[in-house]
């Protein structure tokens, strides 16, 4: 049974020098027919019925570039498809300075539950230099908007590894984030990626990332500041208060089903995993006359499950379970992967215990060497 779903809006202000989601610059006419045509492609799959989910997370782009009633009518497209009072996780993203006190209410009435605010660093020179429109004054204010209207699951994701970010700046941006004592908080390493500004900096050498060394202390001390602030990192990147975790990216790394909707979204389904277009016009002509925005679909076999439960599942600080893995696989993880699993802890890479195989906080730093030990050869797994 599919239990959640991902719905893209990939509408920004403006386009972020790091950024390689599927995004476009907000226009009002192009964003009326972008949430038309997502409709058509809800309506393919969910059949205009209202659907029991478990999670919802509405990503990007920046959903809350919409305005209000744009924003209202996804609501409504959500609504009918859904049945929004089985959902225990709605998730929003949202760009500082983004959230009025209207479009908080709007997003309340509606069920929505959960913020995920980008902020990325508190130190309005870094913040101009990823091309991020807000500046930190927009982070303290829409905190204290939706406090005030009681949305207190907050979450903020924070950036290292930044170019000219030192340690002692993101311990600065790590203890202004602390500073607001919310129930969790995500934080990634910079990636530079195609076909972004940043990569064409880096391409002619004008563009640098701090030393290797520097960007594992930066992650050190995000985990060490994290724990003493009573922030449990339950998965390489994200830290909560006890209840906090955001389920719907535990239904990623639980290698569980998901829809996925928009641009350039993925959808996990049995046995496959669909791609969607990602050009403006290419997307909203398909939804609008099939219901089927498709690029291409991945087919998931057996060998590629597996591959995925151990990729994602050594993502949590939990590991993957040893039972579980063998109630829906039928083959011990020792089986398949023993001799990988005993190098690995040499290397203090992994440890394993009666019930779980997972990461060394050391291993964390290595992580996809980890994961690449995973792959499995065509002749060592029979479907």
């Amino acid at each position: 049974m599919i239990l959640s779903t991902y719905i893209h809006i990939p509408f920004c202000e403006k386009l972020c020098h790091y950024c390689d989601f599927t995004k476009f610059f907000y226009e009002e006419r192009m964003a009326d027919e972008y949430l038309q045509a997502l409709a058509k492609e809800m309506s393919f799959y969910l059949k205009d019925k209202k659907h029991p989910m478990r999670t919802i997370f509405v990503g990007g782009g920046t959903p809350t570039a919409l305005n209000l009633k744009q924003l209202e009518y996804l609501l409504k497209q959500i609504d009918d498809h859904i049945d929004v009072s089985s959902v225990l996780e709605y998730s929003f993203e949202a760009n500082p300075g983004d959230l009025n006190e209207d479009k908080i209410k709007l997003l309340k009435s509606y069920g929505v539950n959960r913020i995920s605010m980008g902020v990325q660093v508190f130190d309005d020179q870094l913040l101009e230099d990823l091309g991020r429109l807000h500046r930190v004054a927009d982070v303290d204010q829409n905190i204290n908007h939706l406090l005030k209207n009681g949305m207190n699951n907050i979450s903020i994701d924070l950036m290292y590894g930044l170019p000219n970010q030192t340690l002692d700046s993101f311990n600065h941006s790590i203890e202004q984030a602390l500073s607001y004592d919310l129930p969790h908080y995500s934080s990634y390493s910079l990636q530079i990626e195609p076909k972004t500004v940043f990569y064409q900096r880096h391409q002619k050498g004008k563009l640098h990332k701090p030393p290797e060394e520097v960007e594992a202390k930066m992650f050190e001390l995000l985990i060490d500041k994290m724990s003493k602030s009573g922030k449990l990192q339950y998965e390489i990147s994200n830290f909560a208060e006890v209840g906090y975790e955001s389920q719907h990216n535990l239904t990623y790394w639980n290698n569980q089903y998901y829809y996925g909707f928009g641009a350039g979204a993925s959808g996990y389904l049995p046995g496959k995993r669909i791609i969607n277009l990602r050009p403006f016009p290419a997307y909203v002509k398909e939804a609008t006359r099939s219901g089927q925005p498709i690029l291409h679909i991945d087919e998931i076999g057996k060998k590629e499950q597996i591959e995925e439960e151990m990729f994602l599942g050594l993502r949590k600080r939990a590991g993957v379970n040893k039972l579980e893995f063998e109630r829906k696989y039928h083959r011990t993880i020792n089986e398949l992967y023993g001799k990988q699993i005993e190098e690995l802890i040499e290397r203090d890479w992994l440890e394993e215990t009666t019930e779980q195989i997972k990461m060394t906080e050391h291993g964390q730093l290595f992580g996809n060497e980890v994961f690449q030990r995973f792959l499995l050869e065509d002749g060592d797994f029979d479907e």
